[in-house]
């Protein structure tokens, strides 16, 4: 029997279905295992050492169900648990912040770029650590957005509410007259028409999402991760989620296509590292 291993990917909600249609574009043999942690969403106001806790509950259990590579599809959990999930974890691991930073350096032509972001990803500014290292004179202006996620989260992105927090957020950075913005959440594409209206036409706006499957999409070229036999037909997406499916299937079908989304089930992590032997001290 040819046994499948699918790529999981993670968010703390549906905002990692921006990484999602990625794999399906540039993947599309390859079978994923999304988890979104929507018991626990908005993740920019929680403490650093719990949002690293989840991350690797997360990923033990999408390890545990065959996951081949892991997509962290989420900037907050990138930024904090990116590096230790490496160091833990045999499997091959991709966040997003890296790939973020990388292509934002490769296409503003100032060196003036902003990142918009959730609290707790600014708070760790793994997006200017990583441009300052390809670019050491560029200047990086972070804008922490707060209600993005939960406007996306309650399919309110494109209303009235949507577009005063954009001009709320973005008139700061547009005074430090930058020229590039970085996406720091897997959540805000959903807004993009919103962001580029307040922003005009002028300045890129970077979502991380292509070049973070296409780091992926390397490991498998180069034959780290071995690809999805194509004996096993047509690809089995898998979907779970720590909190209400209804309520995820209700706002994510729009997003990524109902047909998807059909037999959404949840999942209780309390205790999976425990219940998988990962005796896991995180500080």
């Amino acid at each position: 029997m040819i046994r499948c291993q699918p790529i999981g990917v993670f968010d703390s909600g549906v905002g990692g279905f921006t990484v999602a249609r990625e794999v399906f574009r540039q993947l599309p043999g390859e079978e994923i295992l999304y988890f979104a942690d929507t018991a626990h969403v908005p993740y920019g106001p929680r403490p650093a050492d719990e949002l690293v806790r989840f991350a690797f509950e997360i990923v033990t259990f999408l390890i545990s169900e065959g996951a081949k590579l892991i997509l962290v599809a989420c900037n907050t959990s990138s930024s904090l648990a990116l590096d230790l999930l490496q160091e833990h974890f045999s499997v091959p691991i991709v966040g997003v912040v890296n790939p973020g930073a990388e292509e934002a350096v490769s296409v503003s032509k100032n060196g003036r770029i902003g990142v918009l972001a959730t609290e707790a990803t600014i708070r760790k500014g793994a997006h200017a650590q990583r441009i300052f290292e390809l670019k050491g004179r560029a200047k990086v202006f972070g804008q922490a957005c707060p209600r993005f996620v939960p406007l996306v989260e309650t399919g309110r992105y494109l209303g009235s509410e949507a577009r005063q927090a954009s001009r709320e957020y973005l008139t700061p950075l547009l005074e430090k007259n930058i020229d590039t913005i970085i996406l720091g959440c897997t959540h805000y594409p959903f807004l993009e028409p919103i962001i580029r209206d307040t922003i005009g036409k002028e300045i890129a706006l970077v979502d991380p999402a292509c070049q973070t499957v296409a780091q992926g999409k390397e490991l498998i070229e180069k034959g780290i991760v071995s690809p999805r036999d194509p004996r096993l037909g047509k690809p089995r997406h898998r979907f779970y989620v720590s909190g209400d499916p209804q309520a995820f299937v209700r706002v994510g079908s729009p997003l990524i296509g109902g047909r998807l989304l059909t037999d959404v089930q949840q999942v209780c992590l309390d205790g999976i590292l425990d219940r998988e032997n990962q005796k896991v001290v995180i500080a």
